[in-house]
């Protein structure tokens, strides 16, 4: 069993910057970080192998947001740079304990999940 607990969301404006921590209580194999906004669906946006770091990125926050891991602290982090009111949502770091055979943006490929943290942005 692995507990997740996201923080950090927050207001800014747009073109400001936010780091959301996501702490895992056990053994984590990969960490993706989710968002979702009202009425849509949940969105994949940023992944990372916690043993050897390799990251994944959306194409929507390629170049913007970096994604990296502690392991001393069990806690992986999403730097947003220069965020735009269409990151508006609430974000999710979700965690899969094995080896799974699916894309990496799939909500369901993953085994636990945190309770979110919301990230307002304004124009």
């Amino acid at each position: 069993q692995v507990q997740l607990v996201e923080s950090g969301g927050g207001s800014v404006q747009a073109g400001g910057s936010l780091r959301l921590s996501c702490a895992a209580s056990g053994y984590a194999y990969s960490i993706g970080w989710f968002r979702q906004a009202p009425g849509k669906e949940r969105e994949g946006i940023a992944f990372i192998y916690i043993g050897g770091g390799s990251t994944l990125y959306a194409d929507s926050v390629k170049g913007r947001f970096t994604v990296s891991r502690d392991n001393a602290e069990n806690r992986v982090y999403l730097q947003m740079n220069n965020l735009k009111p269409e990151d508006n949502g609430m974000y999710f770091c979700a965690a899969r304990s094995t080896i799974v055979p699916l894309r990496w943006t799939e909500a369901a490929g993953y085994h636990y999940w945190g309770q979110g943290t919301q990230v307002t942005v304004s124009s």
